[in-house]
């Protein structure tokens, strides 16, 4: 069997642990985090940081997170080397939020911040979001929204599930979203052209760039790829919080299509909840809500035979 093994920081593996808890086995091997298994890949990933893909598209799904070493070797950064003073640059940058989260779409936001806008967005509370819960994050979103140029961008689930069924990765959606958000930026501030453009890395940046290899417009010019980007400088901080508002209002707009409360991201409330769906409006409703591949689908759909 064809193994692939990537490094990445605490950060990532905490990203990539969330991304395939649906598909975790509930078995983790000696010095492992956790061990997944989705579509005929084995994914597990170590204390020591490493993580293995395990099957012949393992290359390919490891390529979402970071760059293959060979044995004995020690892993290349992907991270692009920013220019100094970069935090006070007038920068574009994009984040996306609801890729590991079975109910709602994934959801892209790119802003543009210039230095002048840079301390009313820190007397504002823009940080980083995962440190915050939704009810902040949606009041400083409302406040932000009117200051910085911004694009959002959602993939419907519907739209998400017939990608996926024709080959689709999710890295590849994000790609899109994401050059599609920063081009429509750019077009709303031209003549302004940013210092710096810096997306929340999510793929290593060859493979972004093949990703949008079908793309009439492709943004290249002063882009910089990095983990943690929030930290690095607020337009990322802010592009997640607008991204993750966005990502709640329409989850609020499921929950009273549904009529029903539901759970983000993809535990065993959510499989519960998915049950429900079923057995009040049956699968194909489910499937408008929800990405279909995740293991949630098949959980739920035993619980509601039960």
């Amino acid at each position: 069997m064809a193994n692939t093994v990537i490094q990445v920081p605490t950060s990532k593996m905490e990203e990539i642990k969330a991304f395939y808890k649906p598909f975790d086995t509930g078995k983790t091997p000696p010095g492992a985090v956790f061990s997944a298994k989705k579509q005929g890949l084995t994914i597990t990933a170590y204390k020591s940081g490493k993580v293995m893909f395990q099957g012949a598209a393992g290359a390919i799904e490891a390529a979402k997170w970071g760059v293959a070493s060979a044995a004995g070797e020690k892993p290349k950064s992907s991270a692009s080397p920013l220019p100094p003073q970069f935090s006070s640059k007038n920068v574009l940058g994009s984040d996306e939020v609801g890729t590991g989260d079975f109910f709602g779409p994934i959801t892209v936001c790119a802003c543009y911040v210039d230095r002048e806008h840079m301390p009313l967005l820190a007397s504002l509370g823009v940080r980083d979001s995962k440190v915050m819960k939704d009810p902040e994050i949606c009041r400083i979103a409302e406040k932000i929204i009117p200051i910085v140029p911004h694009s959002v961008l959602a993939c419907p689930n519907p739209k998400y599930n017939e990608l996926i069924a024709a080959g689709m990765n999710q890295g590849k959606m994000k790609a899109i979203l994401h050059n599609r958000a920063l081009s429509n930026v750019l077009a709303r501030i031209a003549p302004t052209r940013p210092e710096a453009i810096l997306i929340d890395q999510f793929a290593e940046k060859n493979t972004y760039y093949r990703y949008l290899t079908n793309e009439r417009e492709i943004v290249k010019q002063d882009v910089y790829f990095a983990t943690k980007a929030e930290g690095l400088h607020s337009v990322v901080a802010a592009a997640s919080i607008i991204a993750r508002y966005k990502f709640v209002q329409i989850f609020a707009e499921m929950e009273q299509e549904l009529e029903m409360p539901l759970t983000k991201g993809a535990g065993a409330k959510v499989d519960q909840e998915a049950a429900q769906i079923i057995q009040r409006y049956g699968l194909d409703t489910l499937k408008q809500y929800t990405k279909e591949h995740f293991a949630n689908t098949d959980k739920a759909i035993r619980i509601a035979q039960r």
